[in-house]
């Protein structure tokens, strides 16, 4: 998308880009990629500065945010998608999928405190799943401690637990 992005620039479009920034190329498989610092066969090498590049090629608005901060993002999609400027967003957070990354908790739910929203199911978890009572489960086995989910509840239900 550099192409693209230095095209906008260059013919002083405005709009809002978004660089999801998980340190792999998930679509075709986990590979490394030139921001990840790491060589196809796993060497240690120069990363690419996703937001230097950017204003470098004279984006004049580069805003950088932890993925897993869903009001932070939120905020900032609405606050730079109402101006009249071009603005890259960039979310960064590792793939929870990579070899790897782990998470000091898992996340399990307070059946008392569940509501049955639903809300949190919204993030398509496979780890989560709805009783017969209608409240949600979350498998500890398939739990990778994201914590993502918790984001989402806003009935304080979902809680993590240390592994």
């Amino acid at each position: 998308g550099i192409n693209s992005l230095v095209n906008m620039v260059y013919n002083k479009a405005t709009g809002t880009v978004m660089i999801l920034d998980n340190r792999t190329t998930g679509m075709t498989g986990h590979q490394e990629h030139a921001a990840t610092g790491k060589t196809l066969k796993g060497e240690d090498t120069y990363a690419i500065d996703l937001a230097a590049l950017c204003r470098a090629i004279g984006v004049p608005r580069v805003i950088e945010i932890d993925a897993f901060d869903v009001k932070g993002l939120e905020e900032v999609i609405r606050e730079s998608t109402s101006g009249d400027e071009l603005t890259v967003i960039i979310t960064k957070a590792p793939c929870v999928l990579l070899k790897g990354q782990k998470f000091p908790n898992k996340c399990r739910v307070n059946p008392d405190a569940c509501k049955k929203c639903g809300a949190c199911m919204k993030i398509g978890c496979p780890a989560m799943t709805r009783g017969e009572d209608g409240k949600v489960k979350i498998d500890p086995t398939m739990c990778n401690g994201c914590g993502l989910c918790k984001n989402y509840c806003k009935f304080n239900a979902i809680e993590t637990v240390e592994i």
